[in-house]
């Protein structure tokens, strides 16, 4: 992702939503097998960061940044904003899609436009 971003014309803000998975106390049928095995599930988000490509350097350390915080999370969801005109879009212009990509969570809409990976970097496929 970082080689493409670095590729683009304009500059380029990467969005991160950490996600929390849990076993919905109302689960039925195999959902507790499934969710012990590593599918399914509830997601909640649990912290957000937003950063410029500059700032970023590889996957593992960004988990390392994200574990100072100190919140549990299994998942990231990413996505990118692109400048305009050369200019890097701000943190504060971020903050609407960070909060659009945390409702998307929260009300179980479709996570495929994001890209998720675990927390050791593995891609992460919904359904």
């Amino acid at each position: 992702m970082l080689a493409v971003a670095k590729q683009q014309h304009e500059p380029q803000r990467f969005l991160f939503v950490f996600l929390k998975t849990s076993l919905p106390k109302d689960n039925k049928g195999d959902e507790e097998f499934r969710f012990l095995n590593g599918l399914g599930g509830a997601l909640t988000p649990v912290m957000t960061l937003d950063k410029p490509l500059n700032e970023l350097t590889n996957f593992e350390d960004l988990v390392t940044e994200s574990e100072l915080m100190k919140k549990e999370w299994q998942l990231v969801s990413i996505a990118v904003m692109s400048g305009k005109n050369g200019v890097m879009p701000t943190s504060d212009e971020s903050l609407k899609s960070l909060e659009m990509m945390m409702k998307t969570v929260e009300t179980g809409g479709n996570l495929s436009k994001f890209m998720t990976f675990d927390k050791t970097g593995n891609p992460v496929m919904f359904n």
